[in-house]
């Protein structure tokens, strides 16, 4: 077996990409890379009746998105592929019958009506190695014959398999607490139970990270390991993410998947750098990270046992760091998708809408609402331009109103600097504080008392004209 780091994310080509999922492929990419290994994509689509049309350019997708290339996998190659599993029936197929052979596994003919005649109480299926006891002669007979068969590991009635997880430390399970499954289905092709063994060692995959629902299962593939005189891999069990205390995040509680947080608003770098906080936490206590800096920090010692609870709002405010830290050009580029379902998109200047959203927005799919107030002016309350802090009220909006307009009329370039300090020069004058000026240009020229930007920046953004038709309406309010 090659001395460098293999690790392989195995996904089945079933929907879409699940946080659990991505988390499992970045923790295999992190591992790899940290150790100047490689990271292989494998596709399992053994189970041909749980296949999803386009699934699998969705693992490509998600996977190149999140920043996670992959060194071998389907679409790019390698020196073991191929790398979809329903390519490589053939192999399978070898193997099984080698295992037999070894007395790992053996040949059943049961029917459907038998297997399900051993239901217990509780509706559970238990083999009862039926088949395990035919003779060679029978064997040989029934395949002769065409008899449909399955191909079953033969699992030791009594014992405890062991193996020494990286997370968990010593695992033990009971040979009895495990049922001879099935490797080979009746259409030829492998179920996973064999289908990753084989593979795994066929692609000379050393280490293999996967979720804690496997912890119990692995003494069984450790006995197909051992059988065929194969080096098992080093174990690395993740803990699963939790929607809450009692419940896994999962599709049927809401946006459990990468393409959904993305269609959200949330840009991949956020999302890929929060799941790697869900189970892991790097020893200088990091939080906002590169890739770069997560395959350097990245350790399994910082790798919890205990489940992980997503949590929304740690999520949306690592998104909302994400979007602060673009250039106005980067932020403009992810954000008009959204500004585009607004009613104001067309009418603004969209780099103006883009820079007032850019630290006021945490996911991108708040900027609709935030915006439409834009095109929303209308009739509205006058009590809004009085504020006890600011102490301003009716009367000093009909005072001071005019002399806003006309400071705002004579300016000969409407910039956020030109009328930024026009506004301040007549609070000066006339001897006002600036916030009385401030505010009630802001509640003239949007009728709202709560905006996301200030009088400077609405002004800037509605232009000269249509603020000067703004403070005329809000007058004629006034004066009613």
């Amino acid at each position: 077996m090659e001395n460098i780091v293999r690790t392989r994310f195995a996904p089945s080509p079933t929907g879409f990409m699940h946080l659990g999922g991505m988390r499992t492929a970045l923790y295999c990419y992190l591992y790899a890379k940290a150790h100047n290994g490689k990271f292989v994509l494998r596709i399992e689509d053994t189970d041909q009746e749980r296949f999803v049309e386009g699934a699998t350019e969705v693992i490509y997708s998600s996977l190149k998105e999140g920043g996670m290339t992959y060194d071998e996998g389907p679409d790019v190659g390698g020196d073991y592929g191929p790398y979809v599993q329903s390519q490589r029936k053939d192999i399978y197929l070898k193997y099984a019958k080698e295992l037999i052979e070894k007395g790992g596994a053996y040949y059943c003919f049961c029917t459907k009506e038998r297997i399900e005649s051993l239901r217990d109480e509780n509706g559970n299926v238990r083999y009862d190695k039926h088949c395990l006891h035919l003779s060679k002669e029978e064997i040989e007979r029934r395949l002769a014959a065409g008899e449909p068969y399955v191909i079953r590991q033969n699992i030791p009635e009594h014992g405890v398999g062991e193996y020494e997880d990286a997370i968990y430390g010593h695992i033990s399970v009971d040979y009895s607490e495990l049922e001879d499954g099935v490797l080979i289905k009746s259409d030829g092709m492998p179920t996973y139970n064999f289908a990753n063994v084989v593979d795994d060692h066929l692609m000379h995959i050393t280490h293999v990270i996967r979720g804690t629902e496997y912890l119990s299962s692995t003494p069984k593939y450790n006995l197909m390991y051992d059988a065929f005189g194969w080096e098992r891999p080093v174990y690395i069990h993740l803990p699963p993410i939790m929607k809450d205390a009692t419940r896994k995040l999962s599709k049927r509680y809401g946006d459990a998947n990468f393409d959904d947080f993305v269609s959200k608003g949330y840009v991949p770098e956020a999302i890929i750098n929060y799941i790697a906080l869900l189970g892991w936490c790097p020893k200088d206590n990091s939080e906002k990270m590169t890739m770069s800096e997560m395959i350097e920090k990245f350790s399994l010692d910082g790798v919890s046992k205990s489940p992980a609870i997503f949590d929304d709002a740690k999520c949306r405010w690592l998104n909302g760091e994400y979007l602060k830290a673009m250039t106005d050009e980067e932020f403009l580029k992810v954000a008009l998708p959204f500004i585009k379902k607004s009613k104001a998109y067309g009418k603004y200047d969209d780099m103006l809408l883009a820079r007032l959203m850019k630290t006021r927005v945490e996911i991108l799919s708040e900027i609709p609402e935030k915006i439409d107030f834009l095109e929303e002016f209308g009739e509205y309350d006058p009590q809004l331009f009085c504020h006890k802090k600011m102490k301003t009220d009716e009367s000093l909006a009909k005072t001071v109103l005019p002399m806003i307009r006309e400071t705002l009329e004579k300016l000969p370039s409407f910039t956020h600097d030109a009328i930024h300090d026009s506004l301040i020069a007549l609070a000066t004058e006339k001897g006002y504080k600036n916030g009385q000026i401030l505010w009630t240009a802001r509640v003239a020229l949007t009728g709202k008392d709560v905006t996301p930007g200030g009088a400077v920046e609405m002004a800037e953004l509605l232009g000269k004209d249509r603020s000067l038709e703004r403070i005329d309406f809000s007058l004629s309010l006034l004066n009613k």
